[in-house]
């Protein structure tokens, strides 16, 4: 299958669904960047002091660090409500918070997140391309954790690397092929991107679901 055909099947599914897609980003948005810059300013003593400021206090600097980690698993429902969506479901708002429901899943998540940064951050010690072939390589794992919670961090970091042989750089392509989409989003002051994210994670899902899923053993 093309990269054309794989952004022609997201688009097909967004149809009817573009409107829910982009008040969907704006709750993102809302809760990932508004909500921490709120505890920011209110560590730092208030708008003026913030605006003010040369250096975010300590306390601040915690704070955001803490609510970073705790945003992780709000982050990676994301790439679920959209491979739902590619799935022919409608767009929903709910999954970035009720994934929290279920402690060990959160913890799970956050230390998966954790295990992939470290990976990748260790290959780019070496130089930069090992890094960005690694990172290709762990791409799958969320995706697979939604199919496969019983996966442990390692499991499904493993099967994603596995599976992503010889499909890297056809990733890698469908990356960039949204290159000059993100130069318009970016014209329109970010406007754009509350359309092109759910277009490009859309895309990622038949990606997962055309290559990867596909890989799994037959049942017997």
């Amino acid at each position: 299958m093309t990269l054309s055909s794989l952004r022609r099947q997201a688009r097909d599914a967004l149809r009817g669904k573009w409107g829910s897609a982009a008040l969907f980003m704006l709750v993102y948005a809302a809760v990932t960047i508004i909500f921490p810059m709120i505890i920011e300013v209110a560590l730092s003593g208030g708008w003026e002091t913030w605006l003010d400021q040369e250096e975010v206090p300590t306390s601040a600097s915690i704070a955001s660090m803490i609510v970073s980690f705790a945003l992780i698993p709000l982050t990676i429902a994301m790439y679920w409500v959209f491979l739902d969506v590619y799935r022919n479901e409608p767009v929903r708002i709910s999954p970035l918070f009720t994934v929290y429901q279920n402690g060990k899943l959160v913890l799970k998540l956050i230390g998966t997140s954790l295990l992939i940064a470290l990976f990748v951050i260790l290959w780019s010690l070496l130089f930069i391309v090992p890094g960005i072939i690694k990172s290709l390589s762990y791409s799958q794992t969320f995706f697979l954790l939604r199919d496969h919670p019983e996966y442990g961090a390692l499991q499904a970091i493993s099967e994603s690397k596995k599976r992503m042989k010889g499909y890297k750089g056809k990733l890698f392509l469908l990356y960039v092929s949204f290159i000059g989409w993100g130069l318009l989003s970016i014209i329109t002051l970010g406007i754009g991107l509350l359309w092109l994210i759910p277009y490009v994670y859309t895309s990622l899902a038949a990606f997962y679901d055309q290559f990867i899923r596909t890989q799994e053993a037959p049942i017997e």
